[in-house]
């Protein structure tokens, strides 16, 4: 039989000085019924920080509030000193979003792509085609980049989505499970990126159903279920914390605190 553990609800413990992320108390109710119930934690400059949860438990409700997409029913979110509640403006100008769906133009190059999402950030041609060819080498298509994207594998598209993401210079990089039906080569590459990324002082907020990617490459982890954080700490500390021995992994802190696995929720 299953044991679920019970979440403890203490006082949340104050954002750190160096916070980049400050969700505070944030909550979102649908006609009547509540999606996310009083979440808090924060982000740190420079981090990656996984937010995982089944599906329905409020983790996507929740980043569509951080991104400025979704208005919070009460709470706040404030990202690099600016409430999002006061100057979404300010905060779009600081993040950058890769969705789960390819957002491309098939029909284009991967270049000519960039391109285009560069000048719709304001960039100039000139500015536009230097950020492109910058985001190409890092995710490794820099060959590819005068070719069609529809003519891509799905690895190769997951990329090029993800450079397209970068093309404002985000300081906080939204990355929706970007690995999704992936191939290796194009996995490690991603990987490859986000880590480099985080060396370079971007902040990374990250969504996964592979958990050993969230052990791998994850600072921290917060685990949602039923709108609210069940848990929060470095992967380490909830293998401790919440697994049943000692050679615990995180799917298994996973099941013991949703009574799921998280795939298969």
């Amino acid at each position: 039989m299953i044991s679920i553990k019970p979440f403890v609800n203490t006082e949340p413990a104050p954002a750190p000085t160096d916070a980049f992320v400050v969700v505070n108390d944030l909550q979102k109710s649908f006609n009547g019924t509540t999606a996310v119930q009083s979440v808090t934690f924060s982000i740190r400059r420079g981090e990656i920080f996984g937010l995982l949860g089944p599906n329905g438990a409020g983790k996507t409700t929740t980043i569509r509030m951080m991104a400025t997409t979704l208005r919070p029913s009460g709470g706040e979110v404030i990202i690099g000193g600016h409430p999002v509640s006061t100057a979404a403006d300010a905060v779009r100008g600081l993040i950058g979003v890769c969705p789960q769906d390819i957002a491309l133009y098939m029909e284009l190059t991967a270049l000519d792509n960039l391109m285009f999402f560069g000048r719709m950030e304001g960039l100039t041609k000139a500015e536009a085609q230097r950020q492109a060819e910058i985001n190409l080498d890092l995710v490794g298509l820099t060959e590819r980049a005068r070719s069609r994207v529809g003519t891509f594998s799905g690895g190769m598209k997951r990329r090029v989505n993800l450079a397209a993401a970068l093309m404002n210079k985000p300081e906080l990089l939204f990355l929706d499970e970007p690995t999704v039906g992936v191939d290796p080569q194009s996995r490690n590459r991603i990987f490859e990126a986000i880590l480099a990324l985080r060396q370079q002082g971007m902040t990374l907020l990250y969504t996964t159903h592979y958990m050993e990617e969230a052990d791998r490459l994850c600072d921290r982890i917060g685990i949602m279920d039923s709108g609210r954080i069940v848990a929060l700490g470095s992967p380490a500390e909830l293998k401790l914390q919440h697994g049943a021995s000692a050679s615990a992994t995180l799917e298994d802190v996973f099941l013991n605190l949703t009574g799921r696995r998280l795939r298969d929720a």
